[in-house]
């Protein structure tokens, strides 16, 4: 007995698939049966949770249409111009708040308290401010971006050693030299993480505002299928939604990973 117990365990990883993804495949293709039996049953009102077969024909047609890319540029542009300038700008304060002590007192606590507030309460001041366009939609998703990358860069400076800093004044460099050659390297894993924190609020604020008033990008569709019942439609659109940003933060992560190697 012993020797079919070991023989089971060597089976496995000459299959090439761990136990981890193993049961990750189990666990997708339960709530996929799952949903499917909830989809025949009865139980809910017709198509609140439609059939994998009429989600399928719908994302098929989604990707296949060139007006759901075009929806699909617009929200890109506006999720990546937020987190341009929310990245950015977060990471400046954080390093503002980290290296200075004062004004991490005066000012930090704020972002605290401010940081876990839904930031879609500030969309009417942000329409009054921008107007309904695309612009609206960039502020909202910018501020929601910047919170986080903030208070994550503000914590990573503080965790850089001491020795570093101490070197970069003895060549006697300058703000930005210390920015570029010390801060921003040693900070590297606190800003990736920010920046992939950021980069979900960022979107979630981005469709949100198209949700609420828009005429064009991926809220707007949701929305719209929302309205008129088209859940098989809706769903496609998670879905792709879905996939999408575990794409980017996927990507994002890499690219952590990829300029860690290159240092090293």
């Amino acid at each position: 007995m012993a020797d079919t117990g070991r023989l089971k365990q060597v089976a496995v990883p000459a299959l090439g698939v761990s136990p981890v993804t193993l049961l990750r495949i189990a666990i997708i293709l339960g709530v996929l049966a799952v949903w499917e039996f909830l989809a025949h049953s009865g139980w809910l009102y017709r198509d609140v949770v439609p059939s994998l077969l009429a989600i399928g024909r719908d994302l098929l047609e989604l990707l296949t249409s060139g007006n759901y890319y075009f929806n699909l540029g617009v929200t890109a542009g506006e999720v990546g111009t937020a987190l341009l300038i929310g990245g950015s700008s977060g990471i400046a304060v954080g390093i503002l708040l980290g290296a200075n002590r004062f004004m991490s007192k005066a000012f930090e606590s704020y972002l605290y308290y401010l940081g876990p507030t839904p930031k879609i309460i500030f969309f009417p001041i942000m329409i009054m401010y921008f107007g309904i366009g695309p612009e609206s939609k960039v502020a909202l998703g910018t501020l929601s971006c910047f919170f986080p990358v903030a208070l994550s860069v503000a914590a990573g400076m503080r965790q850089i050693d001491k020795v570093l800093i101490r070197v970069g004044k003895s060549f006697r460099a300058g703000t930005w030299q210390m920015v570029v050659k010390i801060y921003l390297p040693a900070m590297r894993h606190p800003i990736i993480n920010g920046i992939r924190l950021g980069l979900g609020v960022a979107l979630i604020g981005t469709l949100l505002a198209e949700t609420k008033l828009s005429n064009k990008g991926i809220g707007f569709l949701i929305i719209n299928a929302y309205s008129t019942f088209d859940m098989p439609r809706m769903y496609a659109m998670l879905i792709v939604l879905f996939v999408l940003a575990i794409g980017a933060n996927a990507l994002v992560g890499r690219f952590g990973g990829l300029h860690s190697i290159k240092r090293n």
